[in-house]
């Protein structure tokens, strides 16, 4: 027996929505079945109790920008009078304001955050770092940093912050006194520690540089200079991987052996910035993927897929119970991602 057109189902229903975290401003796809009305209308979509804007729709797929003031929640569309199943969304929430990192904020195994407030090239500015405890409350960590561009902690909680503007390393105690680690490294951007904690330093002129215990400074690696800052991290297996944007559309994640030796570890982004691992040596970059910004994910076996869609992102970091902050020009995001981070040691 046939039905008739009236006995059809017409409830959209969504499959996914990809990524499954974004910022306030991004873009997020929804691909299912029954998406849209007939003719040329548009579905209604809604992200928790905030309408958010369709800015393109077909039949199996929705492209929705995440407006402004919107919380995490399940979203859903409507569709001539019918409603979809729900599907969850992670939106970051804003907790630090005015703030101007151009690096990876930095997170001590408390859920303590740093952040840098760099300022423009040669631009002194009132506070160099903002300490960010767990509750949020904001407060001035470090000042008298000119520049201050990359952080890294070590085991001891002293707090590691590179000057581009001097080519200087500044080591800071949890107390906030502040001293010259090392010097002479050109326009000083990028910092990570490896497992014998020795500190690497990445000057975006085109040299990672290696500080040994003993404060000598040696030339580790050298790369295409970058036109922002170079950004450094480890992986369990103690390569390190270095991004940095240059004037290429197509850009590379370098991968650096304890031998000095270079390599590809990806190719294909646009405009890299800060990078982090997972514990399963997952790496996430922010950057474009075909076009769509936010945070990239690469797997071990290089197969890579978009986590949170947003601009304007220049790093991140995890936290302790495996969210996320992400720091973008002027904010500081926390991000629901239930991803544990990779910590040296």
């Amino acid at each position: 027996m046939k039905l008739g057109l009236h006995s059809m189902d017409h409830t959209p229903h969504i499959a996914s929505v990809n990524p499954r975290a974004a910022l306030p401003g991004g873009e997020v796809e929804l691909q299912g079945r029954g998406l849209v009305p007939s003719g040329f209308r548009q579905p209604t979509a809604t992200i928790g109790e905030q309408r958010a804007y369709v800015r393109m729709s077909r039949a199996s797929r929705v492209l929705l920008h995440v407006p402004p003031g919107t919380i995490s929640g399940n979203v859903q569309l409507r569709v001539e009078g019918h409603a979809s199943n729900s599907v969850p969304l992670s939106v970051g929430i804003a907790v630090a304001e005015d703030m101007h990192p151009v690096a990876n904020p930095v997170v001590d195994p408390d859920g303590n955050v740093y952040v840098t407030f760099s300022g423009e090239r040669g631009q002194p500015t009132a506070v160099s770092v903002y300490h960010i405890n767990p509750e949020y409350q904001v407060r001035p960590f470090a000042t008298g940093i000119l520049n201050a561009t990359g952080l890294a902690l070590d085991p001891e909680g002293n707090l590691y912050v590179s000057s581009r503007h001097e080519g200087t390393v500044y080591r800071v105690t949890p107390s906030g006194a502040k001293s010259i680690f090392a010097e002479g490294m050109g326009v000083a951007t990028g910092l990570a520690f490896d497992k014998e904690g020795m500190l690497y330093v990445g000057d975006r002129s085109g040299t990672i540089f290696k500080i040994a215990h003993d404060r000598q400074v040696f030339v580790f690696a050298t790369l295409e200079p970058s036109v922002a800052a170079y950004h450094l991290a480890f992986n369990r297996q103690g390569t390190l991987l270095v991004s940095g944007p240059t004037t290429s559309a197509n850009e590379t994640i370098y991968a650096i052996e304890p031998d000095g030796s270079i390599s590809s570890f990806y190719t294909g982004l646009g405009r890299p910035q800060g990078i982090a691992i997972d514990a399963a040596d997952n790496v996430y970059v922010a950057a474009s993927l075909r076009g769509r910004r936010g945070v990239v994910r690469i797997t071990p076996e290089r197969v890579p897929s978009l986590v949170v869609s947003g601009s304007g992102i220049v790093g991140m970091a995890f936290l302790p119970e495996g969210d996320a902050v992400l720091a973008t020009r002027d904010t500081v995001y926390h991000v629901g991602l239930d991803v544990a981070g990779y910590l040296l040691g």
